[in-house]
């Protein structure tokens, strides 16, 4: 599978505002969001990022897109670098973006018929017949056209989704990213976005990257899953894998953590001990050693290379050994 977006030792730091510093001319210290993110997404591929609230899965979305800033490393779409603004003009064009929060990323001043063809205004695009396009795009995502003179407020959860997803594919782009696409929908209509994004992936041959707290959707949809936890991939593998046999204590108890259907595997615990660390005080050595139930002396003061293992990657110096099992005993799960 050839790479269509290629990601190396990607950084965004964060300047800390302070007026006395700029005062007296003090150098602004910079908090480290993400930390040397190296990752591809082939064409035609689902790829997952998880991870818990802070570990920088948004940033990493929005550092892609060029909506945030980068303090390092380099980007490819399609072969093609990626770095000053008329790349990511031309960027813009072949990716699109679909946010948490499907009512509040649309504005409530334009009807459905005309967000739907805002991409096309923006981007310089001439269409032949406007009122065609939109009936066409809104038939693609299964909504009536009827539904073109509507407002945001207007629409159901589902409705307002459906029409993120129009939007996101009125330029035809290769790439869709999809930030928590499910969020604040019942579970009935969470299944019906899922298979409506799974059918137009395989019609029109796109990649998807998305960014989702639901590791059972993520199981389902995704070819691969990448683990960030403080702004650092700690494991990245074929979903199936990451799953049934995961490397890392983190990805362990992230699954760990997941409601089971079945009352006889209930949790007797919490899956995962103590608070994510600041990322104003990043922990020395290992990252994770600081609520990871399997840490040795050495994960306290030497921190790990993200390596390959098998056919995915793992940070972390004894994932040859542990037994890790997201029903493990270590992570409050009976079998």
């Amino acid at each position: 599978m050839s790479a269509l977006f290629e990601i190396h030792d990607l950084t965004v730091d964060v300047p800390l505002e302070s007026g006395f510093m700029g005062m007296f001319k003090m150098a602004q210290p910079k908090l480290n969001i993400l930390a040397g993110i190296s990752l591809h997404i082939g064409a035609g591929e689902t790829l997952g990022i998880v991870g818990e609230s802070g570990s920088g899965k948004t940033t990493l979305a929005l550092a892609m897109l060029g909506l945030a800033a980068t303090s390092g490393g380099d980007m490819h779409f399609d072969g093609a670098p990626l770095g000053n603004r008329a790349s990511f003009i031309a960027l813009r064009q072949k990716t699109a973006m679909m946010f948490q929060d499907p009512v509040a990323s649309l504005s409530p001043r334009m009807s459905v018929g005309a967000l739907l063809y805002e991409p096309f205004i923006i981007h310089g695009k001439r269409v032949a017949n406007r009122r065609a396009k939109v009936t066409a795009l809104l038939e693609q995502v299964g909504l009536p056209p009827e539904i073109t003179s509507r407002f945001p407020h207007e629409l159901s959860g589902g409705q307002a989704r459906r029409v993120c997803v129009a939007r996101a594919l009125a330029l035809n782009p290769k790439l869709v990213v999809a930030d928590e696409p499910t969020a604040g929908l019942d579970v009935s209509v969470q299944g019906e976005v899922l298979n409506l994004m799974g059918a137009l992936k395989a019609e029109l041959g796109l990649s998807v990257l998305i960014i989702s707290h639901n590791l059972a959707m993520l199981r389902h949809v995704t070819d691969r899953v990448a683990v960030l936890y403080l702004g650092r991939l700690v494991e990245v593998g074929a979903t199936d894998a990451v799953f049934t046999n995961p490397r890392h204590p983190y990805t362990a108890s992230l699954i760990a953590a997941e409601p089971q259907p079945d009352p006889r595997k209930r949790r007797h615990d919490l899956a995962l001990k103590g608070e994510i660390p600041s990322l104003f005080l990043r922990p020395k050595g290992c990252e994770f050693h600081t609520r990871c139930p399997h840490a040795q002396p050495m994960c306290q003061t030497t921190a790990p290379e993200l390596r390959t293992l098998g056919e995915g990657q793992v940070r972390c110096h004894f994932a040859e050994t542990l037994k890790l099992n997201k029903r493990s005993e270590h992570y409050g799960m009976e079998n």
